[in-house]
């Protein structure tokens, strides 16, 4: 599974990081991987950005930012830190990206996969 948390629906670094995402997204799915993004912005703002770029992947709104306490993302202004985490079958967290950048962050998530 890829959990990666990014600031800010419709913004253009989190446009670009998820268009990467939908981009690669037969090579995560034929790793056996499902993928969720999560950004504190609700479900509404979710499903319009999910439309607007289609993106074949789960958008999880966190609103109340437990999902972020829960894996230790911390918060900058009220919006998630960009961090990517990738777990194992055995439900394990096997990589974590703590500092990501938009642009060739889903080629990592990738090859990361491909190791595991």
């Amino acid at each position: 599974m890829v959990v990666y948390f990014y600031p800010k629906d419709h913004t253009t670094g989190c446009t670009i990081q998820a268009e990467e995402m939908r981009d690669t997204w037969q090579e995560v799915e034929a790793k056996g991987a499902a993928v969720f993004g999560v950004s504190t912005d609700d479900a509404a703002s979710h499903q319009s950005f999910a439309d607007d770029y289609e993106l074949p992947f789960a958008l999880v709104p966190d609103t109340e930012h437990r999902v972020a306490k829960a894996f230790g993302v911390p918060l900058r202004g009220g919006k998630v830190k960009r961090v990517t985490f990738i777990i194992d079958a055995g439900g394990r967290i096997a990589k974590v990206f703590p500092e990501v950048s938009p642009r060739g962050s889903a080629k990592e998530v990738v090859t990361a996969l491909a190791g595991l």
